[in-house]
């Protein structure tokens, strides 16, 4: 009886906490928008449309895929519809309108981040898959263009930055 009591004692405390969205966003939602940002900078513009084999996305699409998901998603965590930004993605090429896509993505859903906390990101299956696909999701593309880069003589952001180095 006194361990449920101490437990119900401390769950305001914990919930005020937002131990989830905050790790979330600090360590995984900035770090991966970073190295996404980062990497649509560093690689040449003329390598946009490289593809690693044959039948893979161009290192563009990788970019515009992070682009739309980014919107989807984080529709979902501000309650609203989708803003018009995620369809006219698809249409970009140039390093220019793919990198400032990317990036515009990136701000609208940290503005929706501003608002999550650990019960909102909890309070249904849409949200709660919205707010972990935004993380997890936007780590497997960096994970995939690490090899185009790599292949094109770049250094990878997240291995610069361990290194202290820049790209």
């Amino acid at each position: 009886m006194r361990i449920l009591l101490y437990g119900v004692l401390a769950l305001p405390t914990l919930e005020a906490q937002n131990y989830l969205t905050t790790t979330a966003t600090e360590r995984y939602f900035n770090v991966v928008r970073r190295n996404l940002e980062a990497s649509a900078e560093a690689m040449p513009a003329e390598k946009y449309g490289f593809r690693l084999t044959e039948g893979q996305m161009t290192f563009a699409e990788w970019l515009v895929h992070s682009t739309q998901r980014n919107y989807s998603d984080c529709a979902a965590l501000k309650s609203e519809s989708v803003p018009e930004a995620e369809r006219l993605a698809a249409n970009l090429k140039t390093k220019a309108d793919v990198g400032k896509a990317l990036k515009d993505s990136f701000a609208y859903c940290a503005e929706a981040l501003k608002n999550m906390d650990d019960q909102k990101a909890a309070s249904s299956d849409r949200v709660s898959y919205a707010f972990l696909h935004l993380v997890v999701h936007n780590n497997e593309i960096y994970g995939n263009i690490v090899g185009y880069l790599r292949v094109s003589g770049i250094v990878p952001p997240s291995t610069a930055a361990r290194k202290g180095k820049k790209n």
